[in-house]
C-alpha cells in the first residue's frame, strides 16, 4: 500500500461515521481512531515498518489536539485545602459519558459546584441506554476528569469531589 492510498483511506475515514478503523494486509498494519482515548496501542514490529503509520499517527494526533484542548478546559482544577478529603465518583460501567443532558443544555455540574449525594452528575450511554450517574458523596466538584462524549471504562474516575 502506497502513501496515496493511505491518504485516500484517511480522507474517507475522516468523512465517515466510523470511530475506529484497523487494516492489516500482510506485514502492513494501519490503525485509525477518532476517540480521545484509544483502546489499542500501535507498536511497530520493525524499526522501518511503515512511514504511513508514523504519518497517520501525526495526523490523528493533530486532529485529537483540538478535542484534547476542549477537554483541558473542562479539567480546570479547584484549589483545595490540605485537610479537605477528596472522593472520586467512578464509572459503574463502560460507555460514552455525557456531561450535559442535551447538546444545547448546560453541564450537569461544573468545577466549584456543590453536589449532594444522589445528584445526577453525568450520563453514561451503554448499548443505546442512558444511565444517570449520581454522586456518592456531599461536597464540591473539585475536578472533572473526563471530557464530554469520551469513552469511559468500568471503575474509571469521572469526578473528584471535596467532601464538606
Amino acid at each position: 500500500m502506497d502513501i496515496s492510498e493511505v491518504k485516500e483511506l484517511l480522507a474517507k475515514f475522516d468523512q465517515s461515521s466510523l470511530t475506529e478503523f484497523d487494516l492489516r494486509e500482510g506485514s502492513f498494519e494501519l490503525y485509525m481512531n477518532k476517540n480521545t482515548i484509544s483502546q489499542k496501542r500501535i507498536q511497530p514490529q520493525e524499526e522501518h515498518s511503515n512511514a504511513a503509520i508514523e504519518m497517520n499517527s501525526e495526523l490523528l494526533t493533530a486532529k485529537n489536539e483540538e478535542t484534547k484542548a476542549a477537554a483541558v478546559e473542562n479539567k480546570a482544577v479547584l484549589s483545595k485545602s490540605e485537610n479537605a478529603a477528596e472522593e472520586e465518583i467512578t464509572s459503574p460501567l463502560v460507555g460514552i459519558v455525557y456531561l450535559q443532558p442535551a447538546p444545547d443544555k448546560e453541564a450537569f455540574k461544573k468545577v466549584g459546584d456543590a453536589v449532594k449525594k444522589g445528584d445526577v452528575v453525568c450520563i453514561i450511554e451503554a448499548m443505546k441506554l442512558m444511565n444517570e450517574i449520581t454522586s456518592t458523596v456531599d461536597g464540591t466538584i473539585a475536578e472533572i476528569l473526563v471530557g464530554n462524549e469520551e469513552v469511559v471504562e468500568f471503575g474509571q474516575p469521572l469526578f473528584k469531589v471535596t467532601e464538606v
